[in-house]
Order: structure tokens, then sequence, then C-alpha cells
């Protein structure tokens, strides 16, 4: 796992899994690390190549989605051009090939969450009650079945706490009206894109999150876009409802975590290397799969 230098100055943000500097000039370095997390916990271990995979992979959708919405990406730090070289800090070439040059915006603290399938929380919460997000759904659904349109479930977005549902109510009214349809109909939007894309190439994307901003008034896509870290990934030739699926993201750590009898509190308990190298390879393929690229 890649050690950051720790000669880095102007941190601005310190997140579960990113680390952000002011670069100047309305520019933003942000450094995609090995850390992982589950249930909003970072795990006291990381994954090899992680963050070099998942800045590799927001690259190739933020280019991808671009005609849906204006994104923050600018550049991975080890091919920006001689240009802006000079307003970067040193930085080894392992962090390079982990960090991006973004644009700086101010951040809207919403997680838009789009759920295309019948999994993780939303699973717990239609076994324990029926309803999907706090809304009366049908009987007899099954694990993994696909709803008949992507939904959008907001929540909370915290660095510190579990982050909680929020009641589309509830967006508008820390938004607004005009905004809060705006982030939904968007994020709406990306979803159906990459999910069709994505299938295409054997990845069903099962759901998703995002993170938006505001530059200059207007809306645009920040952070990372439809990784395995903010996606589930399913192995589409083997996709039946009813199972736990093959997958490519972290759901190897967060069903090993829940077979360790973890109470989902920290400290959380160290990943097993065989965990650790098993989501690093099905991260890798991910990868491959989608862009039809080696990791070099």
């Amino acid at each position: 796992m890649v050690i950051l230098d720790t000669h880095l100055d102007n941190l601005l943000h310190r997140g579960k899994v990113r680390d952000t500097y002011d670069l100047g000039n309305g520019y933003l370095l942000m450094v995609v690390t090995d850390r992982i997390s589950a249930f909003d916990i970072v795990l006291p271990n990381g994954i090899p190549e992680k963050g070099k995979i998942l800045a590799r992979i927001s690259e190739f959708w933020f280019e991808k989605t671009n005609h849906i919405v204006v994104n923050h990406f600018v550049a991975l730090a080890d091919s920006i051009g001689e240009d802006f070289r000079p307003s970067l800090p040193s930085l080894s070439k392992d962090l390079a090939q982990q960090s991006m040059i973004v644009k700086r915006a101010e951040r809207i603290d919403i997680e838009c969450i789009i759920r295309g399938y019948l999994a993780g929380s939303a699973w717990n919460e239609y076994k324990a009650e029926g309803t999907i997000f706090g809304n009366p759904a049908p009987t007899g659904l099954k694990e993994g079945d696909a709803f008949p349109n992507p939904i959008f479930t907001p929540t909370t977005k915290s660095e510190i706490t579990h982050d909680t549902n929020m009641p589309i109510e509830q967006v508008v009214d820390m938004v607004g009206e005009k905004l809060a349809k705006q982030l939904e109909e968007t994020s709406l939007a990306i979803y159906k894109f990459a999910h069709d894309y994505a299938k295409e190439r054997g990845i069903i994307i099962a759901d998703t999150k995002m993170e938006f901003g505001l530059l200059n008034g207007d809306l645009i896509l920040i952070d990372e876009l439809l990784t395995p870290d903010s996606s589930r990934f399913w192995e589409g030739s083997t996709y039946r409802p009813g199972q736990s699926q093959p997958n490519y993201d972290k759901q190897f750590v967060r069903d090993w975590l829940n077979e360790s009898g973890w109470d989902h509190e920290p400290p959380s308990p160290k990943l097993p290397e065989e965990i650790v190298n098993k989501t690093s390879e099905r991260y890798s393929e991910a990868y491959t799969k989608l862009t039809g690229k080696q990791l070099n």
C-alpha cells in the first residue's frame, strides 16, 4: 500500500478514502488513497493499487458522462501538461498515479444514491419492513431483483458518523426545489447511461452514489464516479435474482466483516491477506472490463 508523502502541504480535507490538497487558483489535488471503508468506517489495512485503479476508473467515467453534466476532473497527476506541472508539489511516481487534478467547487453535502436493483441496505429494509426507502413495495421481491425504474435515495454525507436516509422533502429544504430536482434528474441520467454501457461489457451496476457541487453557481459533478468503491458491480453473465451476486466491488470485504461478528462500530478488525488480495484483483478486473485496458 502506498504511504502518502508527508511533505505535501496545504491539506484541505482528509476523508475516509481521499485526501484533498489546495493547489491554488481554483484547483485541488485529490489523492485517491489505498484506504478502504466499509459500513462508514475506515479499516486498518488498505487494498494494494486501489487508489491507482479508482482514479483511472473515475477518469474514464468523467470523460464518458461529460455530455450529461460538467464535472470537476482536469487530469491525472501523472499525465498533466507541462503548463500545469509547476503548480504541483513534488510527487512520487506511485502517488502521482493515484492523484487527480480537479476544479475546486462548493460541495453539496448530499450523497446522491441511485438504486437499480434490490440490494444492500434496501434489501435489508425490505426484508424487515416490506418497504424500500420508507415507501411501500410489492410483496415477493427477491434479493437482486431489478426495479422497473431506478430510484433516487439520497443520504446525508458525514465523515464522522453513519450516513442516514434523507426524504426528498429534506433535500428540498436543504437546497431548494429546483436544485433538488436537478440533482435527482442528473443522477438518474448518469446512472442509466453508465448502466447500459457497463452491461454491454459484462458488468451490472446495481447501484451507485455520486456527489455534486456548485461552481460559479452551476451544478458540477465532483469526487469519484462509478467506481467499485462507490458502486455495486455485479458479474453480468451469472446474474440471477434470489442470490448474492458474484461481484467486482468491495462485497468481499463487507461479507468477511459481517461473518467476523464485528458490530460495525470502531475499531474494525484487520482484513486477512486473502480478502485484501481478492478485492484488489476484482477491482483490476473491473477496470479492464469497463475500459478494455490493462492496468499498468
